[in-house]
């Protein structure tokens, strides 16, 4: 099992955000475990482990200072966030699909019979796709191509070769001449930031 630097984990109290990025992606796999166990049956049915676990990296990323305290294990930091994305994401599929079993509910909340799809993915997909903002179909789909331009172009690259070709990230890695370990953190810093530019006209 990897275990994180010393010098990592001095970053990680230290709050800062690329460190609580990078201790996650080291601990990823035990991650992915906790959060399998962690799911019942009706949530796994609607939710991969994965999804959680990228959800939990966001929010440890959007809140350092929760890995500041010396008395807390940040990997239990990082399960207790865990915790809260399966909670949260129970609330919204199968809490939702009992109000109204004909509907589906995205991760982010929205309703996947939206226009756009549904979902933070889906409206990046569609901003990504769509050619110009002359044939953008709403605010928000121009909110998130801005948002997409004002990104690093391997960054976009990246967004493209995932959400819309759907490659895996160890093929994203071979692309862009990277390991698997820094496209994941990449995602995850552009989701957070997309995620940050698109929340600030909420």
């Amino acid at each position: 099992m990897s275990e994180p630097s010393e010098e990592l984990l001095k970053r990680v109290r230290a709050s800062e955000p690329g460190a609580v990025a990078e201790f996650a992606e080291v601990r990823r796999p035990q991650l992915i475990v906790y959060v399998s166990r962690q799911l019942g049956y009706a949530l796994r049915s609607k939710v991969e482990p994965e999804d959680i676990v990228q959800e939990t990296v966001i929010r440890a990323v959007r809140n350092p200072h929760l890995f500041s305290s010396a008395d807390r294990d940040p990997f239990g930091v990082l399960c207790h966030l865990a915790q809260e994305c399966i909670v949260d994401a129970h609330r919204r599929y199968v809490a939702a699909q009992k109000r109204d079993a004909g509907k589906e509910v995205a991760l982010d909340g929205r309703s996947s019979g939206d226009d756009v799809g549904g979902g933070l993915r889906n409206l990046l997909i569609a901003s990504i796709t769509t050619p110009s903002k002359a044939f953008s179909r709403n605010e928000k789909e121009l909110r998130m191509w801005d948002a997409l331009g004002s990104l690093p172009e391997e960054q976009r690259e990246a967004l493209r070769l995932r959400y819309v070709d759907g490659l895996p990230t160890k093929d994203i890695a071979q692309r862009l001449r990277k390991t698997d370990g820094a496209v994941r953190v990449m995602l995850t810093r552009s989701l957070d930031k997309l995620q940050q530019l698109l929340g600030t006209d909420s």
